[in-house]
């Protein structure tokens, strides 16, 4: 078989020299440094000259390290050599006449004066680089800190998953009936899931996590008064329609919300948890916050008529203040709250999808 000569390229840094060799599909590569400071290449592949053994020798201007990096893809084999001497070299070989085969890597060309920016630039990061290192105080107890986010999450995801399931069952069995016991069989677990919840406005208060300390303040309350006031005072709103719908809208969010921060902590991403994350919330906080809405002004004519948690008043004002007229308020500032969450999710989504764009440009 006939041995032919590749096309080279090469280019120089202060520290290293890089060699293109245009070989695609090469194998057997090998690659020695002699003693007479001379790199030898062999490999089969296909070049100018179709498929052959391809091989070149060149005698380097001044001494290198014996460490040769070589990675070959599928078009060509890039070599990286280390100089011994970290200076600037007027040619590549010891021979002032270049090899006919030889020719300069203009992809990464530099002269010597780019060269010395570029390495006043690189040693500038990489000073930089320490110094935050070093003023950035390690945190003994980040194991720690996670593996209680870790299994918060867990404990949540399991919470609102088996009232999803169970709801999601129910409904496919029983229909319509499903929706006026609702309360009765899956307030315990909502009860425990929303005590729960409170940890989620002390987490940011404590610096555990880095989301916003009013949009959780607000979700968090706010769904407590409709649990604990609104339908668990109440008996006669603990049989209407309207507690199937808020449950199964705040479950389906949390199902997919938990777990995928649940994954954070142990830093992996599931895309389609992701997709569903930042996502998800648009058709469904919207309406949980309709369906809240729906409760509360359902709950107003009994508040009225039962006079619960109403306020006395001196007889000059009248016997006492009904509670329905701070619930009245509260309609208010339930979408209030639902724009400041609503705008707090969406920058959210942005910063993450710009952050992904980063990643994949």
């Amino acid at each position: 078989m006939q041995v032919l000569t590749p096309h080279v390229y090469w280019a120089q840094r202060h520290r290293e020299v890089y060699l293109r060799v245009e070989l695609s599909d090469a194998k057997n590569v090998d690659i020695s440094l002699q003693e007479n400071n001379t790199l030898q290449f062999r490999a089969q592949g296909h070049g100018a000259k179709g498929d052959n053994q391809y091989m070149f020798t060149l005698e380097f201007l001044e001494p290198v390290k014996p460490e040769i990096h070589h990675k070959s893809t599928q078009r060509q084999v890039d070599i990286k050599i280390r100089k011994q001497e970290e200076r600037w070299w007027d040619r590549l070989t010891l021979q002032e006449k270049r090899p006919l085969f030889l020719a300069p890597d203009f992809d990464r060309w530099l002269d010597e004066s780019d060269a010395e920016t570029e390495l006043q630039a690189k040693e500038e990061q990489r000073l930089n680089k320490i110094s935050i290192e070093s003023r950035l105080r390690k945190d003994p107890y980040l194991g720690l800190k996670k593996g209680y986010l870790f299994m918060y999450n867990l404990v949540q995801f399991l919470g609102f998953s088996w009232i999803f399931v169970n709801m999601t069952v129910r409904l496919f069995i029983l229909g319509q009936d499903s929706f006026y016991d609702t309360f009765h069989t899956m307030a315990d677990m909502m009860y425990f899931c929303q005590m729960m919840a409170v940890f989620e406005v002390i987490n940011p208060l404590l610096g555990l996590v880095k989301t916003g300390f009013f949009p959780a303040l607000i979700q968090v309350a706010g769904r407590n008064v409709i649990l604990f006031v609104i339908f668990g005072s109440l008996e006669e709103m603990q049989n209407k329609p309207v507690v199937f719908f808020v449950f199964y809208l705040w479950s389906t969010i949390e199902t997919f919300r938990y777990p995928f921060y649940m994954l954070a902590c142990i830093d992996t991403d599931w895309p389609v948890l992701t997709w569903l994350r930042y996502n998800l919330w648009i058709p469904l906080y919207p309406l949980g916050v309709v369906a809240e809405a729906v409760a509360v002004i359902q709950s107003l004519p009994i508040f009225d008529e039962s006079r619960l948690f109403s306020l006395l008043l001196p007889a000059a004002l009248g016997h006492s203040l009904s509670f329905s007229y701070t619930l009245q308020l509260y309609l208010v500032l339930m979408f209030l709250g639902l724009f400041i969450n609503v705008r707090h999710l969406y920058k959210l989504r942005q910063r993450r999808y710009r952050s992904r764009k980063r990643k994949v440009h």
